[in-house]
């Protein structure tokens, strides 16, 4: 395949799929869908949620607020202040499951921040109400969670372009990165892109 742009059909809607191909690697950029970042969810809410992951009170990010963001599909945002306790947490995936049917909205992601480091994201995603206990790398909450960081000031607010590398899926033997862009217009995010490198697994044709 060569360098290009590809229109792809997602549940998310008809998006931009950027391709470039470079010494038999490719590195695929996706625009991502509506922005949409909500408020925070209520305490009552956001201590059931923290109890069903296994997060201590005391743990959670203070400037972090629970809350669900979107860039076609929605996951919620859960802060934690130890990289060690991301990677040993043994979420009660029936009391998630339970918990999305109430707020509609059905993965979890759960990061730690490293500003001091090249890697700012080290994140683990659940959705089990979807039959997925755990995915590995997962765009649909790193380019949302870059949404999240504008919307709420933790970085971004006073530029064009945010960016930042994420890792995700080391605690399962899967990791994986991407980097997310972010564009800012008033403070406000407005598109989000996810870059990631892509491997040929297998390849085949569909003769019709």
């Amino acid at each position: 395949m060569e360098s290009g742009v590809v229109i792809q059909k997602t549940g998310a809607g008809i998006l931009p799929v950027e391709i470039l191909s470079q010494d038999g690697d490719y590195t695929i950029t996706m625009t991502q869908g509506e922005v949409k970042v909500g408020e925070p969810l209520p305490l009552p809410v956001q201590d059931g949620i923290l109890a069903a992951l296994g997060i201590p009170e005391e743990k959670h990010r203070r400037d972090c607020p629970i809350a669900i963001a979107s860039t076609g599909h929605s996951k919620v945002m859960v802060g934690i202040t130890e990289e060690y306790l991301l990677h040993s947490l043994k979420p009660d995936l029936a009391k998630l499951s339970e918990l999305s049917s109430r707020i509609g909205c059905n993965g979890y992601y759960v990061f730690t921040l490293h500003p001091e480091e090249k890697t700012l994201v080290h994140g683990r995603m659940f959705a089990p109400a979807i039959g997925i206990a755990e995915d590995p790398v997962t765009g649909n909450a790193n380019g949302p969670l870059g949404a999240y960081f504008v919307t709420y000031g933790l970085f971004g607010k006073d530029k064009e372009e945010f960016s930042f590398e994420a890792v995700q899926g080391e605690a399962i033997g899967r990791k994986g990165k991407l980097l997310v862009s972010v564009k800012i217009i008033d403070g406000k995010p407005v598109k989000v892109k996810i870059t990631g490198e892509a491997v040929t697994v297998f390849k085949m044709e569909l003769v019709l």
